[in-house]
């Protein structure tokens, strides 16, 4: 219905132009001596409709040929009437020139916006065709692989010799591996499905927290954290998804003993978390591709899924993600959430400070710092927390 009613405007237009270049050409004929006015309307009309409707070239083409005839005779009559001099002439093949200059712009300009749609369309294919392939894998590949780790197990347990049980240990293995790549794929393809979120208040300084305390055991590194953010509404299980695929990249780019700082805050009505550390860092060629699905790292390769899990969080989300240089080396995400509270208070001037311990890794305790006498608990929704915990 709509092609139909640009149709006829496009019809209602061009015979409306018609009757208007008509009416100023006649114009000039019949007003020696004013015929400036009347010239310049047609040829103006001339680009303004052409630009509205991007006639074919031989309608172009056309047209212009019979603009140029019909007035230029009515210059040349002046001419010769001696009402005008024959330099007005010159208006005709210069008018000509600029209109022909703003064809060659349009269509240049028309070419490249089709193909900015063609590529816009096959990229949208792409990630649809992508998004079908995650969704698909993520589900089929958990059944085989629950089958083969019972007979796998199956194996273990009754093997009598240890070559034998050794084998059913390492395929055991590799199907946890598996098993974790599918679990992978399962989140990437709920995170690109926004209507699924399951929003609630969340407790961004808390999930931090939280996060810290799962990870720190994972390996030898500096844990910081400082975050005041206060409570958003998210979804908080996707949320922790997105962290734990940024914490998992920091760790796997980073030596033992190397930092890896967390950081909240809360401005302009955006919750802003940044994940930094001292790392080899990604090179500035990589850095587009890196929120790409299954794009692994040059030197680190893992299964490419971390970071489209992040950009798929966050965008679920109507948030963003980037990555930084981070100073002293190393790289820096920062993801920035909307939320609808309000900007929480400021924390007390003077804050006490109480000490908490964290749970110990092995050969290596650890102090967790807790400034503003806050005690992080699932159920506490207080609009502001101001927390620097140091993990060494």
């Amino acid at each position: 219905m709509s092609a139909t009613a640009s149709s006829r405007a496009d019809r209602w237009l061009w015979w409306g132009w018609l009757l208007f270049a008509g009416a100023s050409t006649v114009a000039m004929f019949v007003f020696p001596g004013a015929e400036t006015v009347p010239f310049h309307f047609v040829w103006i009309s001339l680009s303004v409709v052409y630009g509205l409707q991007l006639w074919s070239p031989r309608r172009t083409y056309t047209v212009l040929v019979l603009v140029g005839v019909l007035t230029g005779s009515a210059l040349v009559l002046h001419v010769r009437n001696e009402v005008i001099g024959w330099e007005e002439t010159t208006e005709v093949p210069l008018m000509t020139m600029v209109f022909l200059a703003m064809v060659w712009h349009v269509r240049r300009r028309t070419k490249a916006e089709y193909r900015a749609r063609q590529l816009a369309e096959s990229e949208r294919d792409m990630r649809e065709a992508q998004r079908r392939f995650v969704r698909f894998a993520s589900h089929e590949l958990r059944t085989p692989m629950t089958v083969a780790r019972g007979y796998a197990e199956l194996i273990r347990d009754n093997a009598t010799d240890e070559q034998t049980r050794e084998d059913a240990i390492v395929v055991l293995e590799e199907l946890e591996t598996l098993n974790g790549i599918a679990g992978r794929l399962l989140t990437l393809a709920r995170s690109q499905q926004p209507d699924l979120l399951r929003v609630q208040d969340v407790d961004v300084d808390a999930l931090l927290q939280r996060a810290v305390k799962r990870w720190r055991p994972a390996a030898d590194r500096i844990w910081s954290i400082e975050t005041h953010t206060g409570v958003i509404t998210a979804d908080q299980e996707r949320l922790e998804a997105a962290l734990d695929c940024l914490l998992d990249n920091a760790l796997r780019y980073t030596q033992d003993g190397g930092h890896i700082d967390l950081r909240g805050e809360r401005r302009q009505g955006e919750a802003i978390i940044r994940v930094r550390d001292d790392g080899i860092g990604i090179p500035p060629e990589q850095r587009q591709h890196v929120f790409d699905s299954f794009h692994a790292g040059p030197v680190r390769p893992g299964t490419g899924m971390g970071l489209a899990i992040v950009r798929a969080v966050v965008e679920a989300h109507g948030g963003s993600v980037a990555v930084l240089d981070a100073h002293g080396g190393g790289c820096e995400f920062m993801l920035r959430l909307p939320s609808s509270r309000t900007t929480p208070a400021e924390p007390p001037a003077a804050p006490a400070t109480t000490p908490v311990t964290a749970p110990a890794a092995e050969e290596r305790p650890a102090e967790v710092r807790l400034f503003g006498g806050y005690q992080p608990s699932t159920n506490d929704h207080s609009a502001s927390h101001d927390v620097d915990l140091t993990l060494t």
